[in-house]
């Protein structure tokens, strides 16, 4: 059994992609002025970095209620580049967050709103996750070490055996 605190290993790329595509959705009605979503986005981002979909509550409809009835079978990728890439969007929006509220800047909370709708949009269409790639130079530089994800070393053979 997990802990609350875990983040899922492997996880099912059909519901990351659902979830994706909900955030595109988020991202493109804040960026039409609906800024009230910013919240909830950030707080997706950040409970789905501490817990994976336990906490988030698109993590929670999508995982529980949308994959579940679709019949597609489950695609499972390595759990830690997906953490990877949801910290980086805790990241943007987070900073989105302290932009718009605490500084009154409107432009930097929709610039960096922007990249996550670019990001998630790649991510829900193309089953093209920018941040595992960042995961997979870091882990090629060393910087994240091997022993994190044995599975991730291959990521960039298995992206092209699958195109």
């Amino acid at each position: 059994m997990r802990s609350l605190f875990s983040f899922p290993n492997p996880v099912n790329e059909v519901s990351a992609r659902l979830v994706a595509g909900g955030v595109v959705i988020m991202t493109a009605l804040f960026l039409a002025g609906q800024h009230w979503l910013l919240v909830p986005l950030a707080f997706g981002f950040v409970a789905r970095v501490l817990t994976g979909p336990t906490l988030s509550p698109l993590g929670q409809l999508v995982t529980r209620g949308i994959t579940p009835r679709l019949g597609v079978p489950a695609k499972f990728v390595p759990g830690p580049p997906k953490r990877f890439a949801q910290g980086i969007g805790a990241t943007f929006t987070v900073g989105a967050v302290i932009a718009y509220f605490g500084f009154g800047s409107t432009t930097a909370a929709l610039v960096l709103v922007a990249f996550i709708f670019v990001a998630a949009t790649l991510e829900s269409v193309f089953a093209y996750c920018l941040g595992c790639k960042a995961f997979a130079l870091l882990m090629r530089a060393g910087v994240i070490p091997e022993d994190v994800c044995e599975e991730c070393n291959n990521i960039w053979g298995r992206s092209a055996a699958a195109a």
